[in-house]
């Protein structure tokens, strides 16, 4: 364990996501829900499919399905077949076809099993009760075979998948109305500071509006999980320790903003010395230096630091991910791209950057970053503005304009 007041060195970025990753327990609590509320909640078990999709063989065009020979191949063009029924969707043709025969049939009806063609209406030519093919046919043609998507017993969603609207639509697909679900982690959240007022009320002097709560309110809800509001937490400990003996009664884990700063006043690292222990405080990237993490009797800490900007980067490079194993979903790795700076960067070795960009694709196809031009952890216009992270590694010392450099482009997290 780090001790948070004496350590000499910061932990890098990597080390402190992985020591703060092996400290997460998955939630193993399950219930069942109706696909209607399945948007965005994690898989508890195995999704397997009760039938074939398509359910039958059915037809991918408007036109005629023939019982053909196809002993050559194919069918020549000029080939006659005589017409002996029809089959729309949900109205299946019932009868048998005898070869040279066929059927009207239109997109999505079922194709007989006697019929091993569907030749478009496009290009045939219709005389009365018979059919000419414009051109020649391939057995199979135009017909979509049962299955073909989805296998009936075929695994469609593992458990740990994080269901997303279209999935929805896919459990309807199959019949399915009621999925297992990992229940949703619970969020306490609060701010503290003597400083902060909330939006609408009057400022004193050295009041500010306090902003990191609704930020974090705001992602979490992307996160899905219950959110519990402590609001604005003095500057004293006996309401701070309150706070956080409430807040762990009630939550799997608890998120604080400030109090987490060097100079900053004692009590948030007082109560959790004495309610529990720290894990590691202080982490080399920036913004987001002073974040903690730690372990309360029944839940997990974050301790955000009190600017705004480093506030959203820490939760979003460390506690996203924290949350993510909470309940119980598969991590999904970030996914860094290469783009040309248009500026130079400035970076001195010693923590890894998360400085904010905006990406475009250039005239000539290329990806390329524009940093922003203020990058102080105070200036939350900069997320705003921003589309990506610029990522720069604990040891680069900056780099040139035209240089290659990695981006991040934010999420539906920040995006």
């Amino acid at each position: 364990m780090v001790d948070c007041c004496s350590a000499p060195g910061l932990m890098p970025m990597q080390d402190a996501l992985a020591n703060l990753l092996n400290n997460i327990t998955p939630i193993h609590s399950v219930e069942d829900i109706s696909i209607t509320h399945a948007d965005n909640r994690v898989a508890a078990s195995e999704t397997v499919s009760p039938i074939n999709v398509p359910a039958h063989n059915n037809s991918a065009m408007d036109g005629y399905a023939i019982c053909g020979d196809f002993s050559d191949g194919i069918i020549e063009a000029g080939r006659q077949f005589h017409l002996v029924g029809v089959a729309m969707a949900g109205q299946p043709f019932t009868g048998q076809l005898q070869a040279g025969e066929c059927i009207r049939i239109m997109t999505g009806a079922v194709v007989p099993d006697s019929a091993n063609a569907v030749e478009m209406q496009e290009n045939v030519q219709i005389n009365d009760k018979q059919i000419t093919l414009n051109q020649a046919l391939k057995p199979g043609s135009h017909i979509r075979m049962a299955g073909e998507d989805i296998a009936k017993n075929q695994p469609v969603f593992a458990a740990g998948h994080r269901f997303k609207s279209v999935d929805v639509g896919l459990l309807a697909s199959l019949g399915v109305d009621k999925v297992s679900v990992y229940r949703k982690p619970k969020v306490a959240v609060f701010s503290t500071g003597d400083e902060l007022k909330s939006p609408g009320d009057t400022l004193n002097d050295g009041d500010i509006y306090e902003s990191n709560r609704h930020a974090i309110i705001a992602m979490l809800k992307r996160v899905n999980v219950d959110i519990i509001d402590f609001g604005i937490i003095a500057d004293d400990m006996v309401k701070i320790r309150d706070a956080f003996n409430q807040a762990n009664e009630m939550a799997d884990a608890v998120i604080s903003s400030g109090g987490v700063s060097v100079g900053d006043a004692d009590y948030t690292k007082d109560v959790l010395d004495e309610l529990g222990h720290i894990e590691f405080w202080k982490v080399a990237m920036k913004p987001g230096k002073p974040f903690a993490f730690g372990q309360l009797p029944n839940s997990v800490f974050f301790g955000l630091p009190g600017n705004p900007v480093s506030a959203t980067v820490t939760f979003h490079q460390l506690v996203v991910p924290a949350l993510t194993k909470m309940s119980g979903a598969k991590p999904v790795k970030t996914l860094t791209l290469k783009a040309i700076t248009k500026m130079a960067i400035k970076k001195r070795p010693g923590r890894m950057d998360f400085q904010r960009g905006f990406a475009a694709v250039d005239d000539d196809g290329s990806l390329v970053v524009t940093p922003l031009s203020h990058q102080g952890s105070g200036v939350l216009s900069s997320m705003s503005k921003a589309n990506c992270y610029i990522v720069l590694g604990q040891q680069h010392p900056g780099c040139e304009q035209g240089a290659q450099v990695d981006v991040q482009l934010f999420d539906h997290v920040l995006g």
